[in-house]
């Protein structure tokens, strides 16, 4: 954008700790009027970054300008002063206060009686420019959707009168249809004349709204590039400083495969109807659908988690009782949910205790714990994982999503080949780097006889691992596509609308080749 007006600029910026060069002569600039999507692994710097240009952290060298005048941010307040507004991915707000409240909540020009007219009067312009003026200023935010939280977060940077905006990772926990609202309200942002720094890893997003994006790899800054000259697989190959190749490896030649499971008209009252597949043996099988869809239910009742399912599931000829999770264990079903916080880590405990947590019982004599084989064994997962081997003295809690998500794919590499892996959304909020490892991984299980069902909404991501896919829309079965015929735009067709007059699932390979 030359000779654009720059009203952010960095030159040189740098940071370290501990000796530890976490951002490297970073030269950054930001036009009016332009959403900047900024890209990277986890660790590249995209957090420090930040954390610069809003005064939390004082960089070692280099310089920040607002508005082409240089500056020494001495703080969020300060950054905020001078038009700056940051919305981190955990959002800020109180929930039983209302939309007024929480818009004004933490603002050093608010009285403590702030209920004033000229206050509900910027808050209002403030929902109005952002296209929501018929929301109710004295609802409390705890009736908001996740999205529409969103909303007031921006909302409560438009009443302070920020020119810049910088968001992290705002879709992150979204459903499809709040992240297109709050793409239509970025672009109103950007009608405004104001700019956004946009920090995400969902690249689709990148290229639907962003003017230009920068790319940091290991506290670099990588390339700057205007995103009408660039293209999804060169944008991933400067994030991972490799070749987009090597993100999906391709299943080993096999012999016809065998069934692992076979599923007969799985039912979950209000969720799905008469869901069947034959799964494969070491085959990745894709439930691709929407928020809605039931992909994410078929899973979770196939590991015991949904009491009311109903239908024949046999693992390995086996017959498998549902709605009991210690018998679905008991036959060999693993499940990762998509939710790592809540049913997955044991977030204060240690990464060694988390990888090694499903060998308790196997790993005791007369109720003592075999620490030192446990501490063998949690070194062999981190080195398989890659893992810091000097990470597992550290809290779970600690690591980023990606080694999280790790930790998860690590209990079940000490099963027996022949599992049954479950998995919703397995690589959500996780960077393109992680994303690669995970699906190396995914691969690495198949080869060693296990069997993966996953059910996912990144369309990128089912193209790309699955070897069969199933689409689905409301609780049905839309398609059945086979590798070699398996196309972004047709499941995105089955998953967001499908035709009314279809009455028979669309099988583009024969039903028993699945």
């Amino acid at each position: 954008m030359a000779g654009a007006l720059h009203l952010l600029s960095t030159a040189g910026l740098g940071k370290s700790f501990d000796g530890v060069r976490a951002l490297s002569e970073v030269s950054f600039s930001l036009a009016a009027g332009e959403i900047h999507a900024i890209c990277g692994e986890n660790g590249a710097g995209k957090s420090t970054f930040v954390k610069l240009l809003m005064g939390i952290l004082q960089p070692d060298e280099g310089s920040i300008a607002v508005n082409g005048e240089p500056v020494v941010l001495r703080g969020p307040q300060h950054a905020q002063n001078l038009g700056l507004g940051f919305v981190a991915q955990e959002l800020s707000l109180a929930p039983r206060l209302s939309i007024l409240d929480n818009i004004w909540l933490g603002s050093a020009e608010v009285p403590f009686f702030h209920r004033t007219t000229a206050l509900r009067r910027r808050a209002r312009a403030a929902l109005d420019a952002l296209n929501v003026g018929d929301w109710d200023l004295d609802a409390p935010v705890a009736s908001l959707s996740i999205g529409q939280r969103q909303i007031v977060e921006i909302a409560r940077l438009f009443a302070r009168d920020a020119r810049i905006l910088i968001l992290d990772e705002p879709t992150a926990t979204l459903s499809d249809a709040e992240i297109e609202r709050i793409l239509g309200v970025l672009d109103s942002v950007r009608r405004q004349g104001r700019s956004v720094i946009y920090v995400t890893h969902r690249l689709g997003e990148v290229f639907a709204l962003c003017d230009r994006v920068t790319v940091f790899r290991n506290g670099e800054h990588i390339a700057t590039e205007a995103i009408a000259a660039v293209t999804r697989p060169h944008l991933i190959e400067l994030m991972l400083g490799r070749s987009l190749s090597e993100m999906y490896p391709q299943a080993s030649a096999q012999a016809a495969p065998r069934s692992a499971a076979t599923i007969v008209r799985l039912n979950i009252p209000g969720q799905v109807h008469d869901f069947s597949v034959e799964v494969p043996l070491g085959k990745i099988v894709c439930i691709a659908g929407q928020v809605g869809s039931g992909a994410n239910a078929v899973t979770r009742a196939l590991a015991g988690l949904i009491e009311n399912a109903t239908g024949n599931v046999w693992i390995s000829g086996i017959p498998l009782p549902l709605g009991s999770v210690p018998r679905c264990v008991a036959n060999n079903v693993v499940f990762i949910s998509e939710d790592r916080a809540a049913e997955g880590l044991f977030h204060q405990m240690l990464v060694r205790d988390n990888l090694v947590a499903a060998s308790f019982r196997r790993r005791a004599r007369f109720g003592v714990l075999d620490w030192p084989a446990l501490r063998r064994l949690a070194a062999d997962l981190a080195g398989r994982l890659g893992i810091d081997r000097r990470r597992l003295r550290s809290s779970a809690a600690h690591l980023s999503g990606g080694n999280q998500q790790k930790l998860l794919f690590g209990r079940a590499l000490q099963r027996a080949g022949g599992c049954l892996l479950l998995m919703n959304e397995p690589t959500r909020g996780i960077d393109v780097g992680a994303r690669a490892d995970i699906y190396r991984l995914m691969r690495e299980l198949c080869d060693q006889g296990f069997t993966l069902v996953i059910a996912s909404s990144d369309l990128e991501e089912v193209a790309g691992i699955a070897d069969v896919v199933i689409t689905m829309y409301r609780g049905e079965t839309v398609g059945r596509y086979q590798r070699n015929a398996i196309d972004m735009s047709r499941i995105l067709a089955d998953i967001i609308h499908p035709s009314r007059s279809e009455s028979t699932v669309r099988r583009v390979e024969p039903a028993q080749a699945l």
